[in-house]
């Protein structure tokens, strides 16, 4: 039996839609590991402000490899500045400022 043309495209579409999703690391060393493989093509370093005046300052590294994009939250901007330090010389680091706000 086949399956209706509507019901499989949606199949498809939510299977490559899965395939793209980020995946957050929590641990610094695993990150640096992904940054070293061959298939990470770029990185890129969001600082985000602190939202209120109880949080801190917020740091998001991300990179690109062919089937996922890594994504790695630092809250001590001493860390932080240490792992872009220790981020590969082969890959481009683009850094990303604060989007501007809509009036």
């Amino acid at each position: 039996m086949r399956c209706p043309r509507n019901i499989r495209n949606y199949s498809i579409t939510v299977n490559i839609w899965r395939r793209k999703l980020a995946k957050e690391i929590r641990d610094i060393k695993q990150f640096i590991e992904i940054a070293r493989r061959k298939d990470a093509k770029a990185a890129r370093i969001k600082k985000n402000a602190a939202k209120n005046i109880n949080s801190k300052p917020v740091t998001k590294f991300k990179i690109r490899c062919s089937r996922y994009l890594y994504t790695l939250v630092l809250d001590d901007p001493e860390k932080a500045e240490k792992l872009k330090q220790s981020l590969p010389p082969g890959l481009a680091v683009e850094e990303v400022g604060a989007a501007p706000k809509k009036k």
